[in-house]
């Protein structure tokens, strides 16, 4: 234990063991979803492509190895309490767009997915990717955490059926009778009432406390049935994804026909991580009164090397995650939470029916609570000066609004600098940013 602590600073940063496992575990219980709702849209890509693979259980094995190889390697490496693991998003585009839609091979995809990840880490060990996170300015960096915090919330509320899709007002409230949304409720409750009495632990009992509740009283809260396991048995063999590892098909990869792809994948994943990575550290204090990160370009070699492991596991692009924002505010500090979730996973392949039995209603409230807690940030921005508090307000509405980080950066941005291009203030610019201005441009009109 003493090693541990010295390794990872623990206690310089006053924190204990104790507290860092617990946010390990609160953390892990709030992105565990990912073990199953990963191979549930994958499998469509391999089904699609006639492939006879046991898609979805080999697919969970491929999720939980990549995500338990990404936790751990950043936790070491960059010693930042972010956990990494197959992105939401990201897998729908590999699904959808790239299998689906322009009739690529999953093992072509698969291949992209590995090349973005190759290009990943040669801009991230020269440096590219820091000089990049180190030019946005520091009103950028504040709204993007904002806008990750209303990000988490919409999550919360959506996957909890609070908040729902409507024709008519595009969204609009759920059944608030439904047993998702009263759990979700009694959660929100019972989470705000045990942070505000400093009960530590807090997310973690509010998630255990609604999970088996709902079990007990065989509520309908998992995808609208019951719970359907047996809570006797928690232990399950795992299966290994020997048809999966290994498989990516690098020459369709390379083809010209696949060069946006690649490029989608790559600057999706950049900009994601990027804005995860700035909104995470605004909120664990890690930015410095310059608004610089300590060790950011470790956090993107890292977040690189383990795209390119998940794509030969099988698996699309791996991503840090917002949801490490749960094990933050459970005074999580130091990379040893990013390795405690990533063993979790591997634990999961083993207990992975014991990870099934945690609802959305009952991760939700973290997610909400978690938004409310992040929109700290929003009171140091200069909401007097309009070049200020304009880039900063499409940043924070774009990111939920569009369901992308990526997106919202590209808007405050873009607005940035074209305020101060149109009022003659060119000193406050960069080479970098007019950079970033022509690279998001070009996305946007490109998505």
């Amino acid at each position: 234990m003493v090693s541990i602590d010295r390794f990872f600073g623990i206690s310089a940063t006053g924190s204990s063991i104790s507290k860092e496992v617990r946010a390990g575990v609160t953390t892990f219980l709030a992105m565990s979803y990912i073990i199953f709702v990963n191979p549930q849209i994958l499998s469509q890509a391999i089904q699609f492509s006639g492939t006879d693979v046991n898609a979805t259980a080999e697919l969970l094995s491929a999720t939980v190895m990549a995500a338990a190889f990404g936790s751990i390697f950043m936790g070491i490496f960059s010693k930042y309490p972010i956990a990494v693991a197959p992105g939401m998003g990201l897998n729908a585009y590999f699904v959808f767009a790239v299998v689906l839609g322009s009739g690529a091979t999953w093992q072509t995809a698969l291949g992209a997915v590995f090349v973005s990840g190759i290009v990943f880490l040669m801009l991230s060990l020269t440096g590219f990717r820091e000089a990049v996170i180190n030019a946005i300015p520091l009103t950028i960096k504040r709204s993007i955490a904002t806008g990750i915090g209303l990000f988490l919330a919409m999550i919360g509320m959506t996957s909890s059926g609070l908040i729902v899709s409507k024709e008519s007002t595009v969204v609009g409230l759920g059944n608030l009778n439904s047993a998702s949304v009263s759990m979700m409720l009694f959660g929100l409750l019972m989470t705000i009432v045990l942070t505000i009495r400093k009960i530590p632990g807090a997310l973690l009992i509010s998630m255990l406390g609604v999970s088996s509740i709902c079990i007990v009283f065989k509520l309908p809260v998992y995808n609208g049935k019951v719970f359907e396991g047996d809570v006797s048995h928690i232990i399950s063999s795992p299966v290994w994804p020997g048809n999966l590892i290994g498989s990516l098909d690098l020459n369709g990869a390379l083809s010209w026909s696949m060069s946006g792809v690649v490029l989608t994948f790559l600057f999706v994943a950049f900009f994601d991580t990027a804005g995860t990575l700035i909104g995470l550290s605004e909120k664990a204090k890690f930015v410095d009164s310059e608004g610089r990160i300590a060790r950011s370009g470790r956090v993107f070699i890292a977040d690189a090397f383990s795209i390119v492991v998940g794509a030969f596991l099988g698996t699309s692009t791996t991503t840090a995650y917002v949801e490490s924002a749960a094990g933050i505010e459970e005074g999580g500090k130091t990379g040893f939470v990013a390795v405690v979730v990533g063993l979790l996973f591997l634990l999961s392949l083993f207990f992975w029916p014991l990870a099934s039995m945690i609802p959305s209603a009952a991760t939700a409230p973290a997610l909400i609570l978690l938004g409310a807690m992040m929109m700290e940030s929003v009171s140091k921005i200069a909401w007097d000066d309009f070049s200020e508090s304009i880039p900063a307000f499409l940043t924070i509405v774009s990111i939920p609004l569009t369901w992308s980080i990526s997106t919202g950066i590209a808007f405050g941005v873009i607005s940035y600098v074209l305020i101060r291009l149109m009022t003659k203030r060119y000193k406050e610019l960069n080479p970098v940013m007019l950079g970033l201005v022509i690279i998001l441009g070009v996305k946007i009109i490109w998505s």
